[in-house]
């Protein structure tokens, strides 16, 4: 899916992404794989979902007894306050409680607890459901205390909400495995807790895309789309990541580096074989392009992308800030740049500041391919995308 899509998606409160089966069990399996009993005896949370629907709902209701769960809630929003509609669902319809208004204005609730239908076992045929009081808002006081019962919350919440629904989390001290896009890692409601070691990314995915189901009337507008032979409608997403505070292994599986002599030797990038690491112009830090460049031998601080965090270990490494998010107490910039000005890479100006590149990470010279910043004395400074600001800890130099 084209980076403007999602952003028309985003305005548009498009943001019914049916996750894959296959998805959530590869990643929940990496953390049964470090704590077999991860989920038992606990209430699983499924907020903005969509039950009929959900590929969550029946992973874990499958699952059920395997896991030892507790008690599962999973919860939907009202079709009236959906972007995208679709028809009740046979199952909804020939239900005896079916009620054609409520239908329409409030969320359902799905719980598995108990064995139904007397055939000695919970599962997905153990599903029970009502409607709602209210729309399913994860915001209203009947989400928020369904949060405040779970131990876990698991889902794949709006993206356009993104900020707000881990708030809600945090702000309910909940266990959580939520997807969202990598940029989400610099949003400042983000990454501090990143830094207090509260958050961190899942092990499944690191890199490329991910394929995520649809309604049947959400636009296929964009490369990456498809129709399976049932008709059922998809799209692939580019920089998808499970966000969680579950442990897992790959956490504490220290990166294998090379030192700083041989990477200048031998390293495949072409910005550091036969380079070394450039140092900011603002910052006594040096720029490491690339995750696999990480010298093993430097001391000092590095700062590298924000993916990163896919690899971090926080064993190997400690993580001091990140450009434009707080991390002047323990890496102050050195340099202002308001006497700088923007100029395009055809050499005219844009008519911005050089006060914009403030706190970014920048270096000397530019590329001739985005935007740099110059001064009355000629001086020329380009600023790398944003970094994430790393040390070795003591014990690994």
């Amino acid at each position: 899916m084209a980076k403007a899509e999602l952003n028309a998606a985003k305005s548009a409160k498009k943001d019914e992404f049916y996750t894959q089966f296959g998805d959530i069990e590869k990643e929940m399996n990496a953390y049964l794989g470090y704590d077999e009993k991860v989920f038992k005896d606990k209430t699983v949370l499924l907020p903005c979902d969509d039950p009929e629907w959900s590929n969550f709902t029946k992973y874990f209701a499958q699952n059920f007894q395997k896991f030892g769960l507790k008690k599962l809630v999973s919860t939907s929003y009202a079709p009236s306050v959906r972007s995208l509609r679709q028809q009740p669902s046979l199952f909804e319809v020939e239900s005896p409680i079916f009620d054609n208004e409520k239908s329409e204005t409030r969320g359902k609730i799905f719980t598995v607890s108990r064995d139904v239908n007397n055939d000695r076992k919970i599962d997905v045929n153990d599903l029970e459901w009502d409607y709602l009081k209210g729309d399913g808002d994860f915001r209203s006081p009947e989400l928020c205390q369904l949060r405040d019962e779970s131990d876990i919350i698991v889902t794949n919440p709006p993206f356009s909400l993104f900020r707000e629904f881990l708030a809600w989390i945090i702000e309910g001290q909940k266990k959580f495995v939520i997807l969202g896009n990598v940029n989400a890692v610099t949003y400042k409601e983000v990454f501090p807790l990143i830094m207090a070691d509260r958050l961190w990314l899942g092990p499944t995915i690191s890199s490329g895309d991910r394929e995520f189901q649809v309604p049947s009337t959400y636009p296929l507008t964009a490369a990456g789309t498809r129709i399976d032979e049932d008709g059922n409608r998809f799209i692939r997403v580019k920089g998808v990541r499970w966000f969680t505070c579950l442990d897992h292994g790959r956490r504490h599986q220290p990166l294998s580096l090379m030192s700083m002599s041989d990477n200048k030797k031998f390293s495949k990038h072409k910005e550091v074989n036969g380079i070394g690491y450039k140092k900011y112009d603002n910052y006594d830090v040096i720029e490491v392009p690339f995750t696999d460049a990480i010298p093993s031998d430097y001391s000092g601080v590095m700062g590298v992308p924000i993916t990163f965090l896919d690899k971090y270990s926080p064993d190997q490494f400690e993580i001091l800030g990140a450009t434009q998010r707080g991390c002047h107490d323990a890496v102050p910039d050195t340099k202002k740049y308001d006497d700088y000005w923007e100029v395009r890479p055809d050499g005219s100006r844009t008519g911005s500041s050089g006060g914009k590149t403030n706190e970014n990470a920048n270096l000397e010279g530019n590329d001739g391919k985005k935007n740099y910043f110059i001064n009355e004395k000629g001086h020329v400074i380009q600023s790398a995308y944003q970094r994430i600001f790393i040390r070795h800890r003591i014990t690994q130099i």
